[in-house]
């Protein structure tokens, strides 16, 4: 099974200038666990996750004062649409992360979490022969 069946193609898409607050709730009206930022002055992309709010507001930080840009992974492994999901678990367990931006011809087309992958994969095991 490939990433482009498992992925959601809900791309929450914010700005690094967004609150933490705003990014919460935009993730939760979505019910997604993650946010592309989109940064055109550095021109690049960013993800950030609800852990990445947790952890801010875990250290005290105010959600209504705390930028999306200062709690952004830059450094993302991107996924493209043609990976198996073997290839996306790998990616994640190695780098230690729950989502994976998937990215086709430059651009965000979905995002592919752990959970997506189980729900994949769970299905299929269940009726494996014992």
């Amino acid at each position: 099974m490939l990433v482009r069946d498992a992925m959601s193609t809900v791309v929450l898409t914010i700005g690094p200038a967004h609150t933490l607050r705003q990014a919460a709730a935009l993730m939760s009206a979505r019910r997604v666990g993650a946010a592309v930022v989109l940064d055109p002055d550095e021109g690049g992309l960013g993800i950030l996750t609800e852990r990445d709010i947790l952890n801010s507001v875990g250290l005290g930080q105010s959600p209504d004062a705390e930028r999306a840009h200062a709690h952004t992974t830059t450094d993302v492994v991107f996924a493209a649409p043609t990976w198996t999901l073997e290839e996306a678990s790998l990616a994640m367990t190695h780098g230690g992360f729950r989502h994976l931006v998937v990215l086709d011809r430059g651009e965000p087309v979905g995002i592919v979490s752990v959970r997506d992958i189980i729900r994949c994969w769970a299905p299929l095991r269940q009726h494996a022969p014992a």
